[in-house]
Parts: structure tokens; C-alpha cells; sequence
């Protein structure tokens, strides 16, 4: 598989979605949906390389949208159903969205009111995301439920309100979370809003169910889908964004430079803060192909992005041979929360984006330009 990556008809900079490794995520998520009857929907603010959708809408019922332009490419490009959620929506937002959507969740009880009419005339299934008030995630970037959280009404915020029309409820405090987390979520979402499931035509419970990471409990993921369906008598939606993507392609980047400052330093052709902003904002640590923690193979170098950010930092790495200018680098899973949080900062070049198919052939299916750098200032 390496060797497929650093073949000559991949540039760099490029991130490359291995189709055959896409597809086994999709198979996977395909197994929970039929043994669970729970519908799984692609999370496009994880997720949203539209030149694989062919592909994963033969797997998965749908898109989750975060915005109004997220609609319309779920809409135009994915072709099936469309939810949408956003902690705010203003008038011309909604006139928008609601011919592109199936089902619509608010953050508030004032937007439900200020919309009600609306979104019934319109047809289109109404629900509110609720805050369980319960904790899972590790990262407090990524914690929907902490709190003084803007996401999310709180049980007490719900007691005597009108709900009629009110179709669903929509939950989410997960991130790259187990079955376990879920299954403590759900304990803490029935004991809070319990009385309302039994109302309830759909319960949407959000993303970070990790199932297609390597030792993830899908047989207990599958008890709990089909005990909630059972016990509420309703339709279960996950809407998992780094699932679908996990472990599906890197980012390839290539040295441009050795530098020396206390140690040797590589300059890439990559930026962090354009390319991977994760890795200053959560902060974490990327996995490269071949290479180690520092010291522990025979040549260490930090590694260092093109901007001029000065801590445009990748981090400390060792590797069995030396870096020059041309060597390689595989960053690896790079296909989700990465494309869709990249920026042209610096007017750095842009990675290209590429599909390596399942024969092995190299797709590059979308490069950068300056007219792309260019139209998004004014």
C-alpha cells in the first residue's frame, strides 16, 4: 500500500482516498443498518469529498448538513435524504434550506417558534436537540455537553413547553467515542427526556460512533440501536462524520528544505495550520508512515509547515534514512475533519485531491489554482 502512495502519479502535494478502504468503512456501516434497523447518515462537516458519493450512497440513506450550502451539496450531489441541524438559522437562511430538507432540528425553543409555521406548511420533519448533560468527550474543543454549552436545551429548559409538532429529538456529545460512551449517553438521555421518546417518530443521535476503528464493540453497538428502536418505537439515526472515513487515506506532502536550528529541521510542502489545523487545535500528534518518536529511529527532525505561522509545527519524528529535499512524507488518515478545514492562509499551494481505486489506478480529481486563491478574497 505505500508503494501505491508514493507513485509518481500522485503529486505533492495530494490527499488520496483509498476507495477499497472507503468501502469497508461503508460495508461495515451497512451490517449496523440491517441488523439494527438504525439509518446511518454521512456527516458532511467530517466528511464531504463529493466525488466518492457515488459510492457511499449505495451504503448509506443520507447527509446531515450543517449550513445551508452543506444542503444544497448533499441535495445536488448525494441525491437521497437530507437533515439538517445549526445552532442558529437566520430568516434567508430558512427559506433556503427548507426545499432541500427532509428533516430539520433547532437548538432552541425560540427558533422553533419563530420557524413552527413554517416547517410544517413545508412538510418537513421538525425536531429539537436536547443536551443530555452527560460527558464523554476527551477534548473540551469537541464537548457539545459541558457546561454552559451554547448546544443544546437542557431537560429543566423543556418542563411545560409546547411541543406540539415536534417530531423528533436530536442528541450529540460524542467524539471518536465506543459503544460503552453511547451506551452511557443513552442512560443519561432516557432518564432525562425518556417520557418525550415515547412521543417521538425519530431519535437522531449525532456523530462520533467510531465503529469503524480497529477494536470497536459493533455487536454491542447493535444491542443498544436495537433495544432503543424496541423500547420507543422509533426511527434511530446516527449521523457519524470520522467513521465513514476513518483510516481511508493519507496526506501526501513532500521536503522542500533541511534547515538547522538546534537540531535538523524539514520544511514541507504542507502547512498545518492550512492543511491540518487539527494538529495546532486540539493539539495532536499525526501518524507518518515509517517513521517513529523521536530518538527512536536513526535520524530525528521536527517537522515544519511552508507559512509563515512560526508555529506552523508538525512536531518531532525520527526515520530510518535521512530526509533530503524530494523525500516523501504519508500523513496518515488525513480524509476526515482535514480537506473540509482547510484554508488558502499564505496562499501556500493547495493539496490536490486524488481517489486511488480499488485496480490501483490514481484519479487527481480536483487541483488549486491561483483563481481558486484569488476568488475567495475580494
Amino acid at each position: 500500500m505505500t508503494e501505491s502512495y508514493l507513485s509518481d502519479a500522485i503529486p505533492s502535494p495530494c490527499y488520496v482516498c483509498n476507495e477499497a478502504l472507503l468501502e469497508q468503512n461503508l460495508q461495515l456501516m451497512e451490517r449496523v443498518q440491517r441488523e439494527s434497523g438504525a439509518h446511518i447518515i454521512l456527516a458532511l462537516k467530517g466528511f464531504s469529498m463529493w466525488s466518492t458519493f457515488p459510492l457511499i450512497r449505495k451504503y448509506l440513506v443520507g447527509c446531515t448538513a450543517s449550513s445551508v450550502w452543506e444542503a444544497k451539496l448533499a441535495a445536488e450531489e448525494f441525491g437521497r435524504e437530507v437533515h439538517a441541524y445549526a445552532p442558529g438559522y437566520k430568516t434567508s437562511e430558512m427559506d433556503a434550506l427548507l426545499p432541500l430538507v427532509n428533516h430539520i432540528s433547532f437548538n432552541s425553543l425560540n427558533q422553533w417558534q419563530t420557524f413552527k409555521d413554517q416547517v410544517l406548511e413545508a412538510g418537513v420533519s421538525p425536531g429539537l436537540r436536547v443536551n443530555p448533560e452527560h460527558q464523554e468527550a476527551e477534548t473540551e474543543l469537541y464537548d457539545p455537553s459541558a457546561p454552559g454549552s451554547r448546544l443544546g436545551i437542557r431537560a429543566a429548559d423543556l418542563q411545560g413547553a409546547d411541543l406540539e409538532g415536534i417530531e423528533g429529538l436530536h442528541v450529540h456529545n460524542l467524539c471518536e467515542c465506543d459503544s460503552f460512551a453511547l451506551e452511557r449517553t443513552l442512560k443519561a438521555v432516557e432518564e432525562k427526556f425518556g417520557d418525550l421518546l415515547h412521543k417521538m417518530k425519530w431519535l437522531n443521535l449525532g456523530g462520533g460512533h467510531l465503529m469503524t476503528r480497529a477494536g470497536y464493540d459493533v455487536d454491542h453497538l447493535i444491542k443498544q440501536l436495537k433495544r432503543l428502536r424496541e423500547t420507543y418505537d422509533l426511527d434511530v439515526i446516527l449521523e457519524p462524520g470520522s467513521a465513514v472515513a476513518w483510516q481511508t487515506g493519507p496526506l501526501i506532502a513532500e521536503v522542500i528544505d533541511i534547515v538547522e536550528n538546534d537540531g535538523p529541521i524539514a520544511i514541507l510542502d504542507i502547512s498545518a495550520t492550512a492543511h491540518m489545523p487539527d494538529v495546532l487545535e486540539m493539539p495532536y500528534r499525526p501518524a507518518i508512515t515509517g517513521a517513529r518518536e523521536p530518538g527512536v529511529l536513526k535520524h530525528t527532525y521536527k517537522l515544519g509547515g511552508n507559512s509563515c505561522l512560526a508555529g506552523d509545527v508538525i512536531g518531532l519524528y525520527s526515520f530510518d534514512e535521512p530526509l533530503r529535499p524530494g523525500s516523501r512524507i504519508i500523513f496518515e488518515d488525513m480524509m476526515h475533519y482535514t480537506m473540509v478545514k482547510t484554508t488558502f492562509f499564505n496562499g501556500v499551494e493547495h493539496p490536490h485531491i486524488g481517489i486511488l481505486r480499488r485496480d490501483g489506478n490514481f484519479d487527481l480529481v480536483r487541483s488549486f489554482t491561483y483563481e481558486d486563491f484569488r476568488s475567495r478574497l475580494s
